[in-house]
C-alpha cells in the first residue's frame, strides 16, 4: 500500500494570514516529498476559508519546482464548475509543467455553499450528472478532434491545447460513495477516491465492498486502483493524542455546519460555534474521533493501516486539515514518515 499526503489550506478563525498558510502548505508538501510519500493531493474550494483552494492547478505547478518526485494530484476537481475544454486544457498544461506527474481526480463537489455562488439552482444530483459527462468529454478532447452533443455540453470539433504527456491521459481518480459511483468509475476505467469521513471502519470496508462489486460487474476491464482518505494523527502521548482528537472533533463540527450552510458568513469565515453546539453533535465527540478516524501511537496507526492494506486498498492518504497548529501537523506527518511507513516498505 503506498502513501499520500491530502492537504489544503484551512482556517477556522481570522487569526493566520494566507500568506503564512500558504507556506505551511508548501513546507507541509515538501515534507511529504523528502519522507518518500508516493503522491501530494490538493482541492478546489471556492469563497470559504475553511478549505482555500480555488484552483489547484496553480498550487500543482508551483510544487512541480519544488517537489522532486510525488505525483500531484488533484483532490479533487469540482466538474460542474468547469467547461470541459478548459478542464482538459488547464490539466494538460498542468502535466506538461509536472513532467508528467499529474493525477486527476474529480467530483461533483460537496457544499451547497458554493453550488449557490458558482452555479445557481445546482444540486447534489445534478452536479453527479455533469462529472458523469465530464469525464467522457475530457478523454475525447485529449484524444483530439473531439465533437461533443451532451445535456450540460456542446461544442464542435476540438482539440486539447496543449495535450497530455502521459498518454492516453494522466490518471483519472473518480470521488465514489454510492455503489452507483463505483459502477460508473470502474466502467469508464477510473481508479477511486473514498472518504468514511468522522464514519469507523465499518464504512472502510462497506465501501471497498461497493469497489469491489463494482469490478465484479465488470470482468473485462482491468481492476482500477483504490485509494482511502482519512484524518489521521500519530502522537507521542495520550495527552497528545486526546487533544488532537479534541481538534478533529471542532474541525467535523464546521465541517457540519458548512454542508448545512445555514450560519452567518463574513470575511469566508462561518460563525464561530459555541461550546454547547460544539458538545451537542455526539457523532463529532473527541472520543469518537479518536476511535473511528486514524488516531493514535505509532503502532496503533501500523495496525489500522495493516487492515486497510489487507482489505485491498492500493493507497492511504493522510488527510492533515485539521485546523490544528502548524507545528502539530508538521510533528504527526513526521512520526508517521519516520514511525510508521517503514512497517510497509516490503
Amino acid at each position: 500500500m503506498k502513501f499520500s499526503l491530502f492537504v489544503h489550506m484551512e482556517r477556522l478563525n481570522a487569526d493566520q494570514t494566507h500568506e503564512s498558510l500558504y507556506r505551511e502548505f508548501l513546507e507541509l508538501c515538501e515534507i511529504a516529498d523528502r519522507g518518500g510519500m508516493h503522491a501530494i493531493w490538493t482541492g478546489e474550494h471556492h469563497g470559504m476559508d475553511f478549505t482555500i483552494a480555488p484552483n489547484p492547478f496553480i498550487n500543482l505547478a508551483d510544487l512541480a519546482s519544488r517537489i522532486k518526485h510525488a505525483r500531484l494530484g488533484t483532490g479533487t476537481i469540482v466538474a460542474p464548475f468547469w467547461n470541459p475544454i478548459k478542464l482538459a486544457g488547464e490539466a494538460a498544461m498542468t502535466d506538461i509543467i509536472t513532467n508528467g506527474r499529474l493525477d486527476i481526480g474529480i467530483a461533483r463537489g460537496a457544499y451547497n455553499f458554493e453550488y449557490q455562488r458558482l452555479s445557481p439552482g445546482l444540486d447534489a444530483w445534478h452536479a453527479g450528472q455533469r462529472m458523469r459527462e465530464m469525464i467522457p468529454a475530457i478523454k475525447g478532447l485529449w484524444a483530439g478532434d473531439y465533437v461533443h452533443e451532451g445535456e450540460y455540453w456542446q461544442f464542435p470539433s476540438t482539440t486539447s491545447a496543449p495535450k497530455p504527456i502521459q498518454q492516453p491521459h494522466p490518471p483519472i481518480w473518480v470521488a465514489a460513495r454510492d455503489p452507483n459511483s463505483h459502477e460508473f468509475a470502474v466502467a469508464n476505467g477510473c481508479n477511486v477516491q473514498v472518504t468514511p469521513l468522522w464514519l469507523d471502519d465499518e464504512e472502510v470496508i462497506s465501501l471497498m465492498g461497493r469497489f469491489n462489486d463494482a469490478c465484479a460487474k465488470h470482468p473485462d476491464i482491468s481492476r482500477p486502483k483504490i485509494m482511502v482518505l482519512r484524518h489521521t494523527y500519530v502522537g507521542t502521548t495520550e495527552a497528545d493524542i486526546e487533544q488532537a482528537a479534541r481538534e478533529i472533533s471542532i474541525y467535523y463540527n464546521y465541517f457540519g455546519a458548512w454542508f448545512k450552510n445555514e450560519k452567518p458568513i463574513t470575511q469566508g469565515l462561518i460563525q464561530r460555534l459555541t461550546e454547547e453546539e460544539l458538545a451537542a453533535n455526539a457523532m463529532y465527540a473527541p472520543d469518537a474521533m479518536r476511535k473511528n478516524n486514524v488516531v493514535g501511537t505509532p503502532d496503533e496507526v501500523i495496525g489500522r493501516l495493516k487492515s486497510y492494506e489487507a482489505l485491498g486498498y492500493d493507497e492511504y492518504s493522510f488527510w492533515i486539515d485539521t485546523g490544528m497548529s502548524f507545528e502539530r501537523k508538521k510533528a504527526s506527518l513526521e512520526h508517521f514518515i519516520a514511525d510508521v511507513m517503514p512497517a510497509f516498505a516490503s
